[in-house]
């Protein structure tokens, strides 16, 4: 069965919001088993265990959280080679610009060379309704991916 590594860093309750939905769209594959890991505790085993990776960060200060930075400071060199082509999408939310973070992390993701299989997803502000289903169906199209 293809897993969804699920790497996120969920600092407030507007980002729990956006996890809840993340693992709610994710379901809705069922032949896709899910593995949701803080981006604080990921590693190069869950990513090599992975098919398909989904991250969300929050826009801190421009530019994506020390702690998806951190992951990928983690994981670049082990999984360099082993991940080419791997499936990926992205959330990132802040309180008004999420675009540093998303060029952060389309620069690193790029050079890994993974493949983006999903709009990225910006939220800005309190997450609403339309926010969330946005979510679910980030997770629901890159669980199909795999």
């Amino acid at each position: 069965m293809p897993r969804l590594l699920v790497v996120h860093h969920t600092p407030s309750p507007s980002l729990q919001a956006v996890l809840e939905a993340v693992r709610e769209g994710a379901a809705l594959v069922e032949e896709v088993e899910l593995a949701v890991r803080p981006a604080l505790s990921a590693g190069p085993a869950d990513l090599l265990a992975a098919d398909g990776v989904l991250l969300g960060t929050p826009a801190n200060i421009g530019y994506m959280s020390g702690a998806l930075k951190h992951f990928f400071d983690t994981v670049y060199y082990p999984c360099l080679d082993a991940t080419v082509g791997l499936p990926y999408g992205v959330y990132v939310h802040g309180n008004d610009d999420t675009a540093g973070a998303l060029t952060g992390i389309r620069t690193i993701t790029g050079a890994l060379r993974w493949k983006q299989v999903a709009t990225p997803l910006s939220l800005t502000g309190t997450p609403g309704p339309a926010d969330l289903e946005a979510c679910r169906e980030l997770a629901a199209t890159v669980a199909v991916q795999l």
